[in-house]
């Protein structure tokens, strides 16, 4: 179920490996969260968020993430 909590982890938590290593979850390009969606999310919360962000992009969304990615500046 989406909530606040998802949203702000989205804008606030980092990617913590592979290739966009330190990038917000949010800022990740759509390209990389497909690769994810065909070979599998992680386990976790961090897979849940991973599928949260593509959902969020695929639908032109991520307008809702940019008021909190500056507020956490």
């Amino acid at each position: 179920m989406l909530n606040e909590q998802h949203l702000l982890k989205l804008a606030r938590m980092r990617m913590p490996f592979g290739k966009y290593k330190d990038r917000l979850l949010i800022d990740l390009p759509e390209e990389y969260l497909l690769w994810f969606a065909r070979k599998g999310f992680p386990k976790g919360e961090l897979g849940e968020l991973l599928s949260l962000a593509l959902e969020i992009k695929s639908n032109g969304l991520t307008g809702l993430i940019t008021k909190l990615k500056t507020e956490s500046r």
